[in-house]
């Protein structure tokens, strides 16, 4: 077998003898070769033992252990040199990851293969500094695909991982790692066994066990390595060889230590410098005079790559200088406080700089991948030896991370700083300023990042049908995590999703593959925060004990996660239910415990951030634990200006204050509707389907002949009531429904009370009225049919509008001419002309004064406005309700609507989801539009709380 690097397609099986009389060797002996004994050369006897757990993919191929290391990193926001860098793993956790991923004790073959992937440019150290090394205190981050995070890479997760299975067919060449790890190689000769070597003297399994037997490989060659000129250049970097050696024994220790670290401040500044002179004379410069780009596009590359870079050079040749004079003058030097301290007010060019970087790398590598003759100039220019083998990534980055080191160098001359000496005072001063500086920096640096992060992922995203406006560049939105998970709890890369949790919603997407396809294509339809909850498939679903009913008024203002303990071979599960008329539960499935643990700490820290944030709106009990569940609250009322509550019951009315006891004053089973006419000093009451008029004074627990109430009949079998104003009359609608299926229709009476004079208008006249006199509290005003069913009824100021189910229809009550609310000769209501029967018309709102007023139409499913003839108003305005509302209510500016697991409320001019409140069984008791405490709802729940 000849010693040159065998190519990868040798691994697919195309070789001239066939592998079908093949038989895969034992687990790999490379992988525990530390605690195995010398072996002889063709005695199986001494063979290594077997490996309990072989490999998870096979170890020698780069991209498969590349795809199972970017399965399972962690990776999150990171502190280095007072610095934060998003999307981080540090060193010591990726060797972890690769020692489990080819199932090896022998840290230094995991740091060894690391690095192999760092050389591939698999990820890169965040300073740029140096390769892969295992330390928790160096920082890492995935090089490709910034909106992502990480490479795409194809999930190639198999016990079996033998080279006879195919490798990834599909990957995109610029993203893919490629290459053969040979050091975890097994020999390619089908006839090379542990018990009979083949005849390469470059066969793995002899190499392997040459060296169990410290013996030379034959025909290999060792370069001599000489230290003595990197010895030279550290030497050149001391101070103390830079002095007079009569010098430097004068000084003290603490005092040789300032020096040197004074010393290697100024060097470092001068190295700073250099490079970005270097920036701005090989880089800069060529791109601005070669044929590289368009002329008319140069100026704005260079202006969006580098930035405000001239600026930092100004600033820092300046404190350069400076410190060069001041070594210069003095062997041992004295001070640097109070240079510093003249030059770093003038650092704000370093936040402007560092809040760019992002946009900078992506403008840079987007170029590179669409520009050959940018690539080739970027490539020959990085082999320079003034590149110092360090590529352009790294110098941009150079800025931001001088200024993370100036805190650190100036902490450790004020560690050896005398107490009497000037720096003592003026460093403390230095190092709050750059730290200042510092905090600017990552603050403004993140905005950028979301910023930049947020419009990459709303350009990208293709929508199966009609795209939803997710207000992803709002000023104050957030990207919160993004990440992989499976749809099924296996390898195959058709069950990956690519998930965005944002700070308003979770988006399922799919990632678009390929050359000239990047992007996203949304898989389910977001699901708002607030209607998630989160679990896994261990915990038990929670079992309620009593259930009380609670009532509340809605009024306007201005979780710990359960133990994670499942073990899964093919994934970490969790299980996401989204409540509301799109809901359900579905299940994906983490690659680590470490990462479900993750996604669900920060999916729910956002959900209870939003809960604690949404101050629209809170609910105020206004009766707890008084009404059991065997007594079902059904309506509500309010009369003395708002200070007292009429609650109607299963067990009849109660009257008390908000917060108060309540008192039984009328003894009618399933109250189902109660309203107070306070002017006409008449209660109404709708019970068992009789609707009962009252004097007011019925609700006076006190009063004596409270015994006695008695009511006046104003219908029977009567569906529904509806007090209002029309016409300038105060008017009560009753509605009384056909019992027929067959044959709905309904019949609609109006009454106006009759107006009492002075005199006769006190609770002894009302009382002598509802007693059985001749007066009358009411008079007929109108009565029609309507050949529909009648759901709800609404005044408007010279029409009423019936909810049927045909839709909103107008009644003339001066004629009693009918007719539809909607002009469906307007094209953009088709929408709801082909749903009509379906839809079930919940209110009807007037928004706005004079001519300009719109109506808010408000159905079962969706919410748009209309003007005054029926037309539609704010084309493309429209509010999909995530919930099955039972009632719309409006309190300007927001609509509330009322399904029975939650509220949820909307602003009125954007549409925008504002909160929503969660619940059980809730329901809308009571509503005035637009007065202030005016909306009652009760639920149900196990623990009573004020939200």
């Amino acid at each position: 077998m000849p010693p040159s690097q065998p190519k990868i397609s040798r691994l697919q099986g195309e070789r001239s003898q066939s592998f079908s009389s093949y038989s895969p060797p034992p687990p790999f002996d490379h992988l525990n070769r530390q605690n195995h004994g010398p072996i002889s050369a063709g005695h199986s006897q001494y063979g290594p033992p077997a490996v309990k757990k072989p490999p998870i993919v096979y170890p020698a191929l780069l991209s498969r252990v590349a795809n199972a290391f970017v399965q399972r990193i962690t990776t999150s926001p990171r502190i280095k040199d007072s610095i934060e860098y998003k999307d981080c793993f540090d060193g010591r956790d990726a060797v972890d990851k690769i020692a489990f991923i080819i199932k090896t004790t022998d840290r230094n073959l995991a740091l060894l293969l690391g690095r192999a992937l760092d050389a591939q440019k698999l990820f890169h150290d965040v300073t740029y500094d140096h390769r892969l090394r295992d330390s928790v205190n160096e920082l890492y981050q995935f090089r490709n695909k910034m909106i992502t995070g990480g490479p795409r890479m194809r999930s190639m997760e198999s016990l079996e991982y033998r080279p006879s299975y195919p490798p990834p067919t599909d990957l995109d060449e610029t993203d893919s790692v490629n290459g053969v790890f040979t050091l975890l190689t097994d020999c390619y000769s089908p006839t090379c066994t542990r018990d009979k070597l083949c005849y390469s003297i470059a066969c793995p399994r002899r190499l392997e066990q040459q060296s169990r037997l410290n013996l030379t490989p034959n025909g290999g060659l060792k370069r001599a390595l000489s230290r003595s000129s990197s010895k030279e250049k550290k030497d050149q970097r001391l101070w103390i060889t830079s002095v007079p050696k009569d010098i430097s024994d004068a000084v003290s220790s603490d005092e040789k230590k300032r020096q040197e670290v004074i010393y290697e401040l100024i060097y470092t500044e001068k190295d700073f410098v250099n490079d970005l002179k270097y920036l701005h004379d090989k880089w800069i410069t060529p791109i601005r005079n070669l044929d590289l780009l368009p002329e008319s596009r140069r100026e704005s590359f260079i202006d969006r790559v580098f930035y405000n870079i001239k600026d930092v050079y100004n600033v820092n040749s300046k404190l350069g200088e400076a410190l060069l004079k001041r070594q210069q003058a003095y062997a041992v030097i004295p001070e640097v406080g109070e240079i510093f301290l003249e030059h770093v007010v003038n650092f704000s060019p370093f936040v402007l700089y560092g809040a760019n970087q992002i946009e900078a790398k992506y403008e840079f590598e987007h170029e590179k991948n669409s520009n050959n003759g940018f690539a080739k100039f970027v490539e020959e220019t990085e082999r320079r030896p003034e590149s110092r083998k360090l590529e352009l990534n790294g110098y941009l980055t150079k800025p931001t991370t001088r200024l993370g080191r100036y805190p650190l160098l100036l902490e450790a001359v004020l560690k050896y700083t005398p107490d009497d000496n000037p720096d003592k005072k003026t460093l403390p001063k230095v190092i709050e300023i750059i730290k200042d500086f510092l905090q600017k920096v990552n603050l403004e640096s993140g905005k950028c990042e979301n910023t930049f992060n947020l419009r990459q992922i709303n350009k990208g995203l293709t929508w199966k049908g009609e795209p939803m406006e997710l207000n992803l560049l709002a000023k104050d939105r957030q990207l919160i995590m993004k990440g992989p998970l499976k749809k099924k709890g296996t390898s195959s890369e058709h069950a990956d999703l690519y998930v965005f949790v944002f700070d308003h919603v979770l988006l399922l997407t799919k990632e678009k593959k390929g050359k000239g396809s990047e992007g996203y294509k949304v898989h389910k339809r977001p699901i708002p925060l607030e209607l998630l909850t989160l679990s896994t498939m261990e915990e038990p679903m929670s079992k309620s004990s009593k259930r009380t009913n609670v009532v509340s008024k809605i009024t306007p203002t201005s979780g710990p996660l359960s133990k994670i303990t499942s073990d899964s071979k093919s994934g970490y599960p969790i299980v996401f239910t989204h409540i509301g008329r799109y809901g359900g539960s579905f299940t994906l499935y983490a690659t680590t415990q470490a990462g479900r643990k993750n996604w669900m700490e920060r999916i729910q820290k956002q959900i209870q951030a939003l809960r604690s944030k949404a101050d629209s709106w809170k609910l105020l009990p206004v009766s707890e634990k008084f009404f059991p569940s065997n007594n079902k609250v059904n309506c509500s009322a309010t009369y003395d200006n708002g200070r007292r509550l009429v609650i109607g019951t299963d067990a009849g009315v109660f009257v008390g204050k908000p917060k108060g006891q309540f008192i039984k004053i009328i003894p009618r089973e399933r109250v189902s509707q109660v309203d107070v006419l306070e002017d006409e000093r008449i209660l109404l009451v709708l019970a068992e389907k009789q609707l009962l008029a009252y004097g007011l004074e019925a609700l006076d627990p006190n009063d004596p002949n409270s015994p006695n109430k008695r009511a006046k009949k104003l219908g029977s079998s009567v569906s529904f009531f509806k007090t209002g104003v029309c016409q300038n009359r105060t008017l009560v609608g009753i509605v009384k429904n056909s019992s027929n299926a067959l044959d709905p229709s309904s019949t609609i009476k109006t009454l106006e009370p009759i107006e009492q004079d002075g005199a006769k208008k006190n609770k002894h006249s009302l009382r002598k009225m509802l007693g059985g006199g001749n007066s009358e509290l009411f008079k007929l005003y109108k009565d029609f049919y309507i050949p529909r069913e009648t759901n709800s009824l609404h005044f408007l100021r010279n029409t009423l509008c019936v909810g049927c189910s045909k839709g909103f229809e107008l009644i003339d009550l001066s004629n009693l001419n009918t007719q539809d609310l909607l002009d469906f000769s307007d094209p953009t209501l088709d929408f709801v002309h082909k749903k009509d029967e379906n839809l079930k018309p919940l209110a009807i709102y007037r928004i706005g004064s004079g001519d300009s007023f719109t109506f808010l139409l408000c159905y079962e499913e969706f919410s748009f406005y209309v003007d005054k003839t029926g037309r539609r108003a704010r084309n493309g305005w429209i509010i999909h309700w995530e919930g099955v509302p039972t009632f719309c209510a409006l309190s300007l500016p927001y609509v509330i609507a009322f399904d029975p697991s939650f509220i949820e409320i909307r602003h009125v001019e954007t549409g925008d989801l504002v909160q929503i409140i969660p619940g059980n069984n809730i329901r809308c008791l009571h509503h005035v539009a637009n007065q202030p405490g005016a909306i009652h709802v009760v639920m149900v729940s196990v623990a009573i709380c004020k939200v």
